[in-house]
């Protein structure tokens, strides 16, 4: 595991600090989830958009890709639902 150093604005901080005590956890560990999970969100974002670029021009296999991420997204949703 590497290190890093933050410098953060007081809002920051002080939310980072608030959400960290909220969920009984260190402020480094909280922001290496959140961090881990703004990653992600971008990277599915940027899979999204390369998907939808490459179905408008045609691409042969973005049909199939497309139903493969549509499927992901259902199961996730079932996920949510209740038990």
């Amino acid at each position: 595991m590497s290190r890093l150093n933050l410098t953060l604005d007081v809002d920051t901080s002080a939310a980072l600090a608030r959400h960290a005590k909220k969920a009984r956890q260190p402020q480094a560990t909280l922001a290496r989830e959140l961090i881990r999970e703004a990653l992600d969100s971008r990277e599915r974002a940027e899979t999204r958009r390369r998907l939808a670029r490459d179905y408008a021009a045609g691409r042969a296999d973005a049909r199939l890709l497309l139903a493969d991420l549509e499927s992901a997204q259902l199961e996730l949703m079932a996920d949510d639902g209740p038990p």
